[in-house]
């Protein structure tokens, strides 16, 4: 992988469906220096917790056969939500001006749903992504990674 230059005052956004770390650059380009400035968790509780309900049941009008609906994935929608308030945050801090570009760094997974949630100016400030699970990595290790 290409190693990628952060300017300074840069945001890097490093996160997972659970948990977000929102680095700043105080660096420069040439040394990197990220500081943390938010971390973000996301408790996920059991699914017996989130859905008490069986999935239901589909009875046609004609015959006696009926078919399951599919259980509602509920730690999908609790990380997709999660990462769509992610999306907002990181859109008010380049319409507030607390950045004016970022790098985001996720798991594969994630950055795919994070994505939906992009508003116009958050796509247009971010300067890189990155599909690479680093979350509870240290953040040392990140600059190592991903900036040396």
């Amino acid at each position: 992988m290409e190693k990628i230059n952060v300017k300074s005052g840069e945001w890097v956004v490093v996160c997972d469906g659970r948990k977000a770390l929102l680095l700043e650059n105080v660096g420069d380009t040439t040394h990197t220096n990220l500081h943390t400035r938010e971390v973000r968790e996301h408790p996920e509780p059991r699914t017996s917790a989130q859905g008490s309900d069986r999935p239901g049941k589909v009875h046609p009008s004609v015959g006696t056969a009926g078919s399951a609906v599919e259980q509602t994935d509920w730690h999908d929608l609790s990380e997709r939500a999660f990462l769509a308030e992610l999306a907002g945050r990181l859109h008010g801090a380049v319409t507030n001006g607390e950045t004016r570009s970022l790098i985001v760094v996720a798991a594969p997974r994630a950055l795919g749903m994070i994505r939906e949630a992009y508003s116009p100016a958050l796509r247009h400030a971010i300067r890189a992504e990155v599909g690479k699970d680093l979350v509870n990595v240290p953040v040392h290790e990140i600059e190592k990674q991903l900036f040396s």
